[in-house]
């Protein structure tokens, strides 16, 4: 154990600090449609250059995406010192492949053909990161598939932005659950009744930086954001894969089996879509899906149960429009173990903060004296971790510094990369992985909509 965490330790810092010369790389950012692309600039990094090249049609997403950025360099308390370069045109994408400004191109927005976007920018010898999803359907997902082909030939790296890492319950989830002593051996599950059960609910209305998030209308329309089965579940199968097959292999041929998979949408009124896109009317592109002229089903839920590694696993995104608590993002995570669960909360008992709890199955009294020999570990590298003790076991503490927010995330999950980048070190399970991650998603989607 004392291995693993002087290893976790060390790939928390990033990885180019351990370079002796590092190499600079300059960021192309293509068609800025999401706030996560301005959330990657929310920090410097120190080999990346400060110009940074934006490629996209004039549009009010490509708007909003500068005014963040400009938010970012006038703000009180570390400000960013970022200078975007800017090309807008119907051939934005053309003319980023010919311009070869940048050695590093950085997706995030509308979904629709990224997965063409990041084949064809690893074919001209250009690395890319992309927000999430990198494929939102099966034909997506073969593309990707060749994608990762053509940047093994190129000797490229493409990675994609999986933020929920760096939460500090689901580190320490996935480090407990690798202690026999106190974990035991995850279950197998049944269909009934899964090992592993995760969940995260989203708010489409939320705040992002201090203001009121303004959607774009398109995210809302399904063929261009994808489905929730195949966008923000991305996520949540990659906890599952992560957190519970630690530097695993998953090969998608053999280790997963999809056994059921369902979605359904959340019923948007004209009034809702006005408030979080500030359009007036339904665009044209939505007419066909509106019902009872005012309605737009819009199929953002999900649902997947499957078979990992002959686990069962149940894996859940829901929408919301606006929490009724004002709240933000909420996720919750369930693990069955031989000797315990670890069980992630985040709902009113937890004041929305996620927080970890170990729930013994027995009344061993051994189990106590076990637990604290870990936690006795897990302080020689997270200083202030601890345990209370609950109706049902114990509640994980944790000192407010290893409490990251989301936005924060983005920073990390970059300078993990530029590491890769330096190091050519990627760890030989994220390639696969990612491969069966959006195989998970991409088969279910296809499985769920073919019922009627």
């Amino acid at each position: 154990m004392r291995k693993f965490f002087i290893s976790f330790l060390l790939l928390s810092i990033p990885a180019f600090m351990f370079a002796q010369k590092s190499k600079l790389y300059t960021i192309a950012t293509l068609d800025p449609g999401h706030f996560h692309a301005a959330l990657v600039q929310k920090t410097m990094y120190p080999n990346v250059a400060k110009e940074v090249y934006v490629y996209a049609k004039p549009s009010a997403d490509l708007d909003m995406h500068l005014k963040r950025i400009t938010d970012y360099n006038n703000r009180k308390e570390n400000p960013t010192n970022w200078k975007e370069v800017l090309y807008t045109g119907d051939d934005f994408f053309k003319k980023l492949i010919s311009d070869k400004n940048a050695n590093l191109v950085m997706l995030s927005g509308n979904n629709e053909l990224k997965s063409e976007y990041i084949l064809t920018a690893l074919q001209n010898g250009l690395n890319v990161i992309a927000d999430k999803p990198m494929a939102i359907d099966a034909k997506g997902f073969e593309k990707i598939k060749k994608s990762f082909v053509v940047a093994k030939q190129n000797k490229l790296q493409l990675y994609d932005i999986m933020t929920e890492r760096f939460e500090i319950t689901s580190i320490l989830q996935r480090l407990l659950a690798q202690e026999a002593s106190v974990f035991g051996t995850l279950e197998k599950g049944t269909k009934e009744h899964p090992a592993i059960e995760k969940k995260n609910v989203h708010m489409l209305y939320k705040t992002v930086s201090g203001n009121v998030l303004t959607r774009p209308e398109w995210f809302m329309d399904i063929t261009k954001q994808g489905e929730g089965i195949a966008d923000v579940m991305t996520h949540v199968v990659d906890l599952v894969q992560w957190v519970c097959f630690p530097n695993q292999v998953i090969d998608y041929k053999k280790d997963i089996k999809i056994l059921d998979a369902n979605h359904w949408p959340t019923n948007l009124t004209l009034s809702q879509f006005s408030a979080l896109t500030h359009a007036t009317a339904f665009p044209s592109y939505l007419q066909k899906q509106i019902i009872k002229d005012s309605i737009l089903p819009y199929y953002c839920n999900g649902e997947i149960l499957y078979q990992l590694k002959g686990v069962y696993v149940k894996t859940t995104t829901l929408w919301n429009y606006k929490s009724e608590y004002n709240a933000g993002d909420m996720y919750s995570s369930y693990m069955r173990g031989t000797k315990a669960s670890l069980k992630i909360q985040q709902g009113p008992n937890e004041a929305f903060k996620p927080v970890l709890y170990i729930i013994p199955n027995s009344n061993d009294t051994g189990f106590e004296k076990a637990l604290n020999e870990i936690i006795a570990k897990l302080q020689t590298e997270f200083l202030g971790v601890g345990i209370e003790k609950t109706n049902e076991g114990y509640k994980v503490t944790v000192p407010t510094k290893y409490s990251e927010n989301h936005e924060e995330h983005f920073g990390r999950v970059v300078q993990f990369y530029l590491g890769y980048l330096d190091h050519n070190n990627m760890p030989n399970w994220e390639v696969p992985n990612m491969i069966a991650k959006y195989y998970t998603t991409t088969s279910a989607l296809t499985l769920a909509q073919s019922k009627k």
